[in-house]
């Protein structure tokens, strides 16, 4: 390679799985709370992927009142919000934009676009469904490559 070039290297996404402990209290809803907070107050921009409409305003109200004086600003990616003032945002289907670079999946399955990307974040808690489906997730990204990482919560 020629002196002053470099070769591009290419995004692989990252996968974070966060595995709330048994006797962990609370749920992988506010574990996405606390990571959203974090990783947006690190500069970052996070879409909250959901499985339904329902769960997507159950992390809405979530996202106000999980902690006292906190502030996250956020909205609902089918309220057409304005994406400067929206770091976060939160939605159920295919329609995500291409602005963010956390995805924060609370969905069964892997979205589709997860590749789109930088860092993929897989909260699993202790309900016996959402353990399996996290098993089939983690299979799913190890068995095509991805970098994965596994964060053990003991809240």
């Amino acid at each position: 390679m020629a002196k002053g070039y470099e070769q591009a290297v290419p995004l692989v996404t990252q996968v974070d799985f966060y595995v709330l402990e048994p006797q962990a209290q609370g749920n992988r809803f506010l574990l996405a709370c606390r990571i959203t907070e974090k990783a947006w107050r690190s500069g970052h921009r996070v879409y909250l992927h959901t499985l339904n409409q329902h769960e997507c305003q159950h992390l809405d109200r979530l996202l106000w009142t999980f902690r006292e004086l906190s502030f996250i600003p956020h909205a609902p990616i089918h309220s057409n919000p304005d994406l400067q003032r929206n770091p976060v945002l939160l939605g159920w289907d295919e329609q995500i934009g291409s602005e963010h670079d956390v995805l924060i999946n609370l969905h069964p399955q892997v979205p589709t676009f997860f590749s789109r990307f930088e860092r993929v974040v897989e909260l699993i808690d202790n309900e016996a469904e959402v353990r399996t489906a996290g098993r089939q997730r983690y299979t799913f990204y190890k068995s095509r490559g991805y970098p994965l990482n596994t964060h053990k919560i003991n809240l």
